[in-house]
């Protein structure tokens, strides 16, 4: 039977529902806190071996939910039961620290987590938060390389320093990224659409023809992916205006204009026939459509 927070009547359903929230990694944290509240905190003695887990669990789904007073109480009992020096408490005290924005608190504790166990990686992780919400991206982006040193496989990592390096405008970088992640998971479409919005922004011809490759190669992977259909044709209309198109790379251009805007004018057809019942009057007319794709001409930042 499926379980949810509705129709838990008593302490031990609530445990199972809980057990199975954790082994997901799901946090679903207005449900654990509405569950202490009704079933639980009066009822810890009752929690067996998994007491310790469900308070832990608590301390977490209140900091998502701002309920600091839920947090006080369970972070009290546990420190009154456990050495206050124990990393996973540091942690939770961290968080703590950061949910109220006191940063410079929550990154001590962190240095304190990381002398004691330099290989901690949430500990880690949590810093570069840290930096980030702090809008200081170049000791986050310096944070992350040196933890990516050490654990390379860490694929939202390198989202993360992706991410910032854009944010820094440093193009080059998050391209190199964006490699990491295509090497580490060569059927992820995203990535090579990521790539790929990496290079139509730096623009440039050799650039614009990574973009149109990478563009290509996601809409393969996904052929409803739009972003990558669009792009594409953005990216072929580009290298067509350039003076470095050379005669026979204009009939390869023109082809994957043509063949992305017939994509993208075929799947606004089916979407448009699937609401012609309900939305009639709504409808945009496939023509206009067409029109709009023939008289496209987005022009990327000109290259410094």
């Amino acid at each position: 039977m499926i379980m949810d927070a509705r129709n838990v009547t008593c302490v031990e359903e609530a445990k199972v529902l809980l057990r199975n929230w954790r082994e997901e990694n799901v946090r679903q944290s207005d449900d654990v806190i509405d569950l202490w509240e009704e079933l639980l905190a009066d009822a810890t003695d009752d929690l067996g071996d998994e007491k310790w887990m469900i308070v832990e669990q608590v301390c977490v789904a209140a900091m998502d939910t701002n309920r600091i007073d839920i947090l006080d109480i369970c972070l009290k009992e546990l420190r009154a039961n456990f050495d206050r020096g124990s990393l996973r408490i540091l942690r939770l005290l961290a968080m703590r620290a950061e949910m109220l924005e006191d940063y410079e608190t929550a990154l001590g504790i962190l240095d304190k987590i990381l002398e004691e166990d330099e290989a901690n990686s949430q500990a880690r992780k949590r810093k570069v938060s840290i930096h980030v919400a702090q809008g200081d991206n170049v000791r986050a982006i310096s944070e992350l390389n040196r933890y990516l040193k050490e654990f390379m496989n860490d694929g939202e990592a390198w989202m993360e320093l992706c991410d910032l390096y854009i944010l820094e405008q440093d193009y080059a970088k998050a391209s190199f990224c964006c490699e990491e992640l295509i090497l580490q998971n060569p059927h992820n479409h995203l990535y090579y659409q990521k790539f790929a919005d990496i290079k139509y922004t730096q623009s440039g011809f050799e650039h614009m023809e990574l973009a149109k490759t990478y563009y290509s190669q996601a809409a393969k992977l996904n052929p409803d992916n739009m972003r990558a259909l669009y792009g594409l044709l953005l990216a072929a209309t580009q290298l067509l205006s350039s003076p470095k198109c050379t005669a026979q790379k204009k009939k390869d251009y023109q082809k994957s204009v043509n063949w992305a805007a017939k994509q993208i004018s075929s799947k606004y057809e089916a979407k448009l026939e699937s609401k012609s019942s309900s939305a009639s009057d709504n409808q945009v007319p496939v023509g206009l459509l067409d029109g709009l794709l023939g008289q496209l001409q987005i022009q990327p930042p000109t290259s410094s």
